[in-house]
């Protein structure tokens, strides 16, 4: 029975565009939807939340044609339907967008469209265009019909997307994390369009973990715990209920506890004027100064490809900077390799955890790889005290295995809380972390956020670089923004202005308008 069963609706006489009914879908022993039913109507936008592994992506594919269901059937508009295959789905009405896109780069826009549609040895490029032009227009979503891919936006390209559904007679589109590489004025650009498609009759299947953003577009939120819909509930619901329908407990997110002020303020990270190459050669980082000091965590915002990976790269000793100086706790540690920075006391959690750890080796191993030489003993690896280590971390960063469990078998939190024992035991003065909590469920998430606060207020200095700008505003203390590898603005958090901080992410505002110091 659900836990938070839905409120009584009028428009729940409206016929349901498509309908998922009693899905039941296993892995072998893992059941990744057990008996679900979930539908979507004409005009509404139904807003499907659940941690990791709860069982959306599966569902979903279902419905695209991706997966085969075990058990179950689809109705689209009341009769049902065989969806074998994505082009099954297409012919029933039903569009997919994920946040990885299927554009084909070099091609233009009017030639994406068409993919998979032109039949014949000859392209009819002017109808091409004018297919492109009606579906802008209908939609209201002006896009230049010859613009190639490569050269438009994130924003621009995800309208791509859209308009590639809708040019199929899409009445049902699922969106899975759309927002996740938008800057905030594209979020919002995106959610004046999902309104106007959806009071057109369109209905949205809208996947995400932002709470505010489904409180904000859903009219109908289901949330889905270990395979099975635990609830309906109206769109606008607390987030603190949505959040523990998703976990089976109350959820408060993160406390940041208050700086102790600039009195006795001791900088612990300092990067100045650093330049360093990126790829093919080419500028990444184009005179980067910036300051950490003890107890705080300093936020880098900016939309993915401006320099953060470079810029972590260069302070975990991956990169040595062409130009300019780092220094942590006031030693020159400039050029210094992985091994010399963690011995200077910096700790680095990456974005791709799974490339910082051995997945087939136990959690006992993966936990002591950077300093295995101090589990030596005369005759050899001394694995009573491995295990022994282990066991200790395990209880103390609440790890969800054993010691002998391989890294491959767990889960993404508790992947991601192994790399935060395996760095943070060492106390580190400066915590240098990228994108934590991406593709982290709200437990996870919230556990990885509030340990690395912990951590700054007791003395170290966390340099956190995201993308997701919630979880920024949430964390740090200050905020500077990266731009074409140049910093363009900075601020405390308590003083952002989200709008302002889109503007600086996508180049349209310099420091001085925006009234910050870079």
């Amino acid at each position: 029975m659900p836990d938070h069963p839905a409120s009584p609706d009028p428009a729940a006489s409206v016929p349901a565009a498509v309908a998922l009914r009693d899905i039941t879908k296993r892995f072998g022993d893992l059941v990744a939807n057990d008996g679900v039913t979930f539908d979507v109507r004409p005009g509404e936008v139904h807003a499907l939340l659940g941690e990791n592994g709860a069982g959306k992506t599966t569902l979903m594919r279902i419905l695209y044609g991706l997966t085969m269901p075990d058990r179950g059937t689809i109705e689209v508009r009341g009769r049902p339907v065989h969806i074998g295959s994505p082009r099954d789905a297409i012919a029933a009405g039903i569009g997919m967008v994920t946040q990885h896109f299927s554009l084909v780069a070099p091609m233009t826009v009017a030639e994406n469209l068409a993919l998979g549609r032109v039949s014949g040895a000859r392209l009819d490029r002017e109808g091409m265009r004018d297919a492109v032009r009606r579906v802008s227009v209908a939609a209201e979503l002006p896009i230049d019909p010859d613009a190639r891919i490569a050269d438009l936006s994130v924003g621009q390209q995800q309208r791509v997307e859209v308009l590639k559904a809708l040019s199929r007679d899409c009445r049902v589109l699922i969106l899975d994390e759309p927002t996740a590489v938008l800057v905030p004025q594209e979020v919002d650009a995106l959610f004046t369009t999902l309104r106007r498609l959806v009071a057109g009759g369109l209905g949205v299947v809208f996947i995400s973990h932002k709470l505010g953003e489904v409180r904000a577009i859903s009219d109908r939120v289901s949330v889905l715990r270990r395979g099975q819909l635990v609830g309906t509930a109206p769109g606008d619901t607390d987030e603190r209920e949505l959040a523990r329908m998703m976990v089976g407990r109350p959820t408060f997110g993160v406390e940041r506890p208050p700086l102790a002020g600039d009195a006795g303020r001791t900088v612990v990270l300092h990067v100045g004027a650093v330049v360093a190459d990126g790829a093919r050669g080419l500028p990444a980082l184009r005179g980067i100064d910036l300051e950490v000091a003890a107890g705080e965590v300093v936020g880098v915002a900016g939309v993915s490809g401006n320099g953060q990976t470079e810029l972590v790269e260069v302070l975990a000793g991956m990169r040595a900077p062409t130009e300019g100086r780092v220094t942590v706790a006031g030693r020159d540690v400039t050029g210094l390799g992985p091994a010399g920075m963690m011995a200077a006391g910096v700790g680095r959690i990456p974005e791709d955890r799974r490339a910082s750890l051995v997945m087939d080796l136990p959690v006992s191993l993966n936990l002591i790889l950077e300093r295995i030489d101090d589990f030596r003993g005369a005759a050899g690896l001394d694995h009573r005290r491995i295990e022994r280590h282990a066991r200790e971390l395990i209880e103390r960063y609440q790890i969800r295995a054993t010691p002998r469990d391989p890294v491959r078998t767990l889960s993404g939190g508790n992947i991601q809380k192994v790399l935060l024992a395996r760095v943070l035991e060492h106390d580190p003065r400066v915590v240098v972390v990228a994108q934590p909590t991406r593709g982290l469920d709200v437990g996870a998430s919230e556990y990885v956020r509030s340990t690395l606060i912990a951590r700054a207020r007791g003395g170290a200095g966390v340099l956190l670089v995201s993308e997701d700008l919630d979880e920024l505003l949430a964390v740090a203390d200050r905020l500077v923004v990266m731009y074409e590898g140049r910093i363009v603005g900075s601020m405390a958090t308590a003083d952002a202005d989200v709008d302002r901080l889109g503007m600086l992410m996508a180049g349209r505002l310099r420091a001085s308008q925006a009234g910050t110091a870079a």
